[in-house]
C-alpha cells in the first residue's frame, strides 16, 4: 500500500508548475543614466506553482493559470515605471503575477542582458520566490 500524496507538494518548489521562459523585453530600468535613458533588453523566467492535478484530470484552463495572464503580468511590470535595482523588479512581478488566486507561489528570475560593466557578461540578474 503506498503512502497518500502529500496535498502540500503540488504546490511548493519541486512540485507542481507551469514554467515560463525567455520572455524578452526592451525596458528603462537601473541606477546610471546610461541605463535610464534609453531602453535596454531585459529576460524574464517565471515559474507558477500551481495544483496541476484539476487541470490535468478536466484539461480545462479554468482549472489552471493562464500563463497568458502571467505574461501579460510580468510585461505590464517591465513596461512600467522605472525601478533601479532588479531585486525591485523581481518582487513587483512576483507582486502581479501572484494576483492570480490559482498560483500559490511563484519564483521570478530577471536578467539584464547588457548590463553596464566593462567585462563581457552575457547578463546579471536575480532571481526571487514568492509565496501568497
Amino acid at each position: 500500500m503506498s503512502a497518500a500524496p502529500d496535498d502540500g507538494a503540488a504546490l511548493s518548489p519541486g512540485g507542481d508548475r507551469i514554467e515560463i521562459r525567455g520572455l524578452r523585453y526592451d525596458a528603462v530600468h537601473g541606477v546610471l543614466e546610461e541605463e535610464r535613458s534609453a531602453p535596454q533588453p531585459f529576460e524574464v523566467d517565471l515559474d507558477l506553482y500551481v495544483d496541476l492535478r484539476p487541470a490535468s484530470t478536466a484539461d480545462d484552463l479554468g482549472d489552471s493559470a493562464d500563463y497568458g495572464r502571467a505574461v501579460a503580468a510580468a510585461a505590464s511590470v517591465l513596461g512600467g515605471p522605472p525601478r533601479q535595482l532588479l531585486e525591485a523588479l523581481a518582487e513587483d512581478i512576483a507582486a502581479a503575477v501572484l494576483g492570480d488566486p490559482r498560483v500559490v507561489s511563484v519564483t521570478v528570475a530577471v536578467r539584464k542582458l547588457r548590463p553596464p560593466v566593462p567585462e563581457r557578461l552575457a547578463s546579471a540578474g536575480v532571481r526571487v520566490t514568492r509565496r501568497r
